[in-house]
């Protein structure tokens, strides 16, 4: 499965904020509920905590596409 590269201008970005930056939900209540329940993985493990810390080099899939977080 290919990475697609999201390049974030911050130190950080929170994993809510971060699903609508990257367009793999198009809402913030899409974020927030593909969150709680369960269906994005931080790392490779399911995170519910939508005010996650996305730092260079973490990966977040959810359906079944793999984002990288890339600072500059």
């Amino acid at each position: 499965m290919n990475e697609i590269k999201t390049i974030i201008r911050t130190e950080f970005i929170k994993l809510d904020a971060f699903l609508k930056y990257c367009g793999a939900c198009e809402t913030g209540g899409e974020a927030k509920l593909s969150v709680q329940e369960g269906y994005v993985l931080v790392n490779g493990e399911v995170c519910t905590m939508r005010g996650k810390k996305l730092r260079d080099g973490d990966t977040v899939e959810i359906d079944e596409r793999i984002y990288r977080v890339t600072a500059q």
